[in-house]
């Protein structure tokens, strides 16, 4: 059982992936440098590092936006291009669980068809310590960030890591 986590939201530019964590943290956010709080109710919240921007669309290696911390849950946007492999790897390599949510199709794509994997990112994160699934960026916008809420609910209170504001 891993005990770090990181919930990807991948998908093609502007896709939804920021709306999402905007919709998560009730607020605009942006990636930040230090770990911050996220409520899943009105007193319970749990530490969690933001990568709002996918390190594709920065050109920046993720391992370089999150620096010398050490997070246990990193919620990551990760653009659909081919050097996604590089952010995947690094959260494999350094032991994180992979929640991915595929945005397919992404909220600016012309059509609501779900694009073929043309990366074979699926199988390969099969056969990793993961879970993917594929969602539209055009609907359901509540749906997706409340799965999200409650899968992070069932991995961190499994962990003792949800706080109470009052702690």
């Amino acid at each position: 059982m891993k005990n770090n986590l990181v919930i990807g939201l991948l998908g093609h530019r502007n896709s939804g992936k920021s709306s999402t964590w905007n919709e998560l943290f009730q607020r605009t956010v942006k990636t930040g440098t230090e770990i911050r709080r996220l409520y899943l109710t009105k007193s319970k919240y749990i530490e969690v590092f933001l990568v709002s921007g996918s390190p594709e669309e920065r050109y920046t290696y993720v391992g370089e936006l999150i620096g010398d911390l050490k997070p246990r849950i990193i919620l990551c946007s990760m653009q659909y291009i081919t050097d996604v492999s590089q952010t995947i790897n690094f959260f494999v390599d350094n032991d994180y669980f992979l929640y991915i949510q595929w945005l397919n199709p992404g909220y600016n794509d012309q059509n609501e068809i779900p694009h073929v994997d043309y990366l074979g990112l699926v199988a390969y994160m099969l056969s990793l310590d993961s879970s993917i699934s594929i969602r539209s960026g055009k609907k359901n916008l509540k749906s997706r960030v409340q799965e999200i809420k409650n899968f992070l609910y069932g991995w961190a209170n499994s962990r003792n890591l949800i706080c109470e504001e009052n702690d």
